[in-house]
């Protein structure tokens, strides 16, 4: 009976641990304030209906802004630890036990990697990518919604070992194989990672599927594909990766739980099981998802490097084919994460040139992006200043790529700190320094103010410095042979100076952090000094600074016409004025079936992991029973008059009128 109600559930999954104890101590904490703090304020009803249930992709962005950003502090928070412990491990055991240390090594990489920079991302292109093409909505705004809180879900799950269960997987953030399987990791922690990467792998397909179709049908009359912003473009080929490589994600996750649940041997060392295909398989997803992040980082920093030259981005068409050209490559160069498996020169050869390949269209936009600042009236302002940083970064990180590349070359820095350094070069260097980039770019847009661009300039500063400070000193302790994924060292090797240099480094990334969180702070507050009142705060060249800032719920009334990628600069030069006669508009209503589902999705989640049989049941019933009732809605939409749309419209003017007297 106890099996059937509890599972695997014992009290060995109560907190025991000084850090389980530690964070369920404080989530208990912020949520009972919370719970206070809404009560209170009675903002429950607001909060149910103004946000958690809306479907306005704006208001969906803001909320993968806001769960990105809480998750951004836990992910920093265990790289503190692993700096720390590998600074203070020579010739000791540090202050974590090596058990503790894989497992935040292994919540780092899966937290940062798909909860905050694929959520900045989805949070952007909600924002984004409708204004840009002039579409009012996405085309399914019920599947960004239940996008939205499976991520969440996910995000959860892989947290809830805190509360119930007292150990996260210690396997890496890939869940490497055979040390994923049951044999050696008998305890939840592998099936945690799993299901967490289940719920949140399905969200990032519904919302890849969502931005596919959203870019393909909801483009405004006259914006054919070689007129889209490469914001667009770039979101547009990031979609399809997604789409196309996080089924491999699901299945490959899904194999490994079946070895761990049912006995089958896909990927054990015994039974013909083949852990090599499971390096291969997560590697045909991993490859990939490095382009998901860094692709989208490559098309704001386009639209950036544009809007500050005020000039047209050099070859735009090349810009196009350099963007579908990294996303047709990306899916041969997986294997040379394992050139040393013994593949044969053949094989090694092929992924060795193709990923040398892959720096060509790279390079194609660094070299544009290059021209288009050549000769144009270049204004640094703090985007700018990210973009300039991150070029400079870029090219660091695609030469280590590059010596990786050649298979002699990776013989002798496989598995070591370089290939960490090679990576968050890309991760840190490339996406994050995109997502700040993006963020202040187009923060006047989202929140109608804009940020403080002197504090916003220390930031990066530290960040700077502190990327240099950090990650160098990894690049020379790899070519000195350090391993990965190590929690202690003997004091002869020298690797410990290096060590401490690296920690430094991620006090000054912290710096950085502080002073973004004061820069947002100190923004709010200084608000009314920095209003954007023409929607068009840095003379933009595409459509989203054609809409107020922060635009509508239903984006545009009236869409202006499109003449080429650069809609807004054209309609600005010929003196267009925005249309005064205004038509109906279909809205989506609010719903909270998303939520619904994605509560019963968790609860599925958790049950597999503890084999609560009766659990898993009630999680698929409420499930379908969620999709049913959705199905029989027949009044998802409704229509705004156009005679409300001239009200709001006729708010926004007064608005704007009042904030530009005073």
């Amino acid at each position: 009976m106890n099996k059937f109600l509890y599972g695997k559930l014992t009290p060995e999954a109560i907190p025991h641990h000084w850090y389980t104890i530690g964070g369920t101590v404080f989530i208990i904490i912020t949520a009972i304030a919370l719970i206070i703090y809404l009560t209170i304020s009675k903002r429950w009803g607001w909060l149910w209906n103004e946000w958690f249930t809306s479907t306005d992709p704006k208001k969906i962005g803001t909320m993968y802004m806001i769960f990105a950003t809480l998750m951004f502090f836990r992910g920093m928070l265990d790289a503190g630890m692993v700096w720390l412990q590998q600074s203070i491990a020579a010739d000791s055991q540090g202050y974590l036990t090596a058990d503790h240390f894989q497992q935040i090594f292994t919540s780092h990489g899966d937290i940062m990697v798909f909860f905050v920079t694929m959520g900045f991302f989805f949070g952007l292109m909600n924002w984004i990518v409708p204004l840009q093409i002039g579409a009012r909505d996405l085309a399914f705004p019920f599947l960004n919604s239940l996008g939205l809180w499976l991520t969440i879900a996910g995000g959860l799950l892989i947290n809830f070992f805190f509360i119930v269960g007292g150990d996260f997987a210690n396997t890496g953030w890939l869940a490497i194989a055979s040390f994923s399987e049951l044999e050696f990791n008998p305890g939840v922690g592998v099936d945690y990672l799993i299901w967490s990467l289940q719920l949140s792998g399905l969200g990032s397909l519904l919302a890849g599927i969502n931005f596919l179709v959203t870019i393909i049908k909801k483009r405004a009359p006259g914006m054919t594909l070689m007129k889209m912003p490469l914001f667009t473009w770039n979101s547009l080929c990031a979609m399809v990766l997604i789409i196309s490589a996080f089924p491999v994600l699901t299945a490959t996750t899904l194999l490994l739980w079946l070895d761990r649940a049912f006995g089958m041997h896909f990927f054990t060392l015994d039974y013909a099981g083949n852990q090599m295909m499971y390096w291969n398989l997560i590697w045909m997803w991993g490859h990939p998802e490095v382009y998901i992040l860094v692709i989208p980082a490559f098309g704001m920093f386009s639209e950036i490097v544009s809007t500050f030259s005020q000039k047209p981005v050099s070859g735009y068409l090349s810009m196009v084919w350099a963007a579908i050209s990294i996303t047709a490559l990306s899916y041969l160069v997986w294997l040379h994460h394992f050139f040393v498996m013994g593949a044969g020169p053949d094989v090694n050869s092929f992924f060795g040139i193709v990923t040398m390949l892959i720096a060509i269209p790279a390079g194609v936009q660094v070299f544009n992006w290059i021209l288009t600042m050549y000769k144009g009236r270049v204004n640094l302002a703090s985007p700018m200043y990210w973009f300039i940083g991150f070029l400079i970064i870029f090219m660091i990180g695609g030469m280590a790529g590059i010596f990786m590349a050649s298979p002699p070359a990776d013989f002798q820095v496989h598995n070591s700190l370089f290939l960490v350094a090679h990576f968050h070069t890309m991760i840190v260097g490339v996406a994050l320094f995109g997502i700040f980039a993006g963020l202040t770019f187009w923060f006047p847009k989202i929140f109608g103010f804009k940020l403080n661009e002197h504090l916003d300039k220390r930031a990066f500063w530290f960040w700077f410095i502190g990327f240099f400070v950090a990650f160098i000193p990894l690049y020379l302790l790899g070519f000195m042979g350090a391993p990965r994924r190590i929690d202690h060292y003997d004091s002869s090797t020298g690797w410990q100076p290096l060590y401490i240099t690296a920690l430094i480094g991620y006090i000054f990334i912290s710096c950085g952090i502080f002073t973004q969180v004061y820069l947002v702070l100190k923004s709010i507050k200084q608000r009314k000094n920095n209003l954007d009142v023409s929607g068009d705060p840095w003379n933009g060249r595409t459509l989203e600074w054609a809409a107020h800032s922060p635009p509508p719920f239903y984006n545009f009334a009236v869409v202006p016409p499109i003449q080429s990628h650069q809609p807004f600069w054209d309609l600005k030069e010929q003196g267009w004025k925005p249309e005064q006669k205004y038509h109906d508009i279909e809205c989506f209503k609010n719903t909270g079936i998303g939520i619904y589902i994605s509560i019963f999705a968790f609860l599925a989640g958790f049950a597999v992991v503890w084999q609560i049989i009766w659990l898993i049941a009630v999680g698929l019933v409420g499930i379908i029973a969620c999709v049913i009732t959705l199905s029989f809605d027949d009044e998802m939409e409704y229509v705004l008059p156009a005679e409300e749309v001239a009200k709001i419209e006729k708010l926004y003017v007064s608005r704007v009128s009042y904030d530009g007297n005073g």
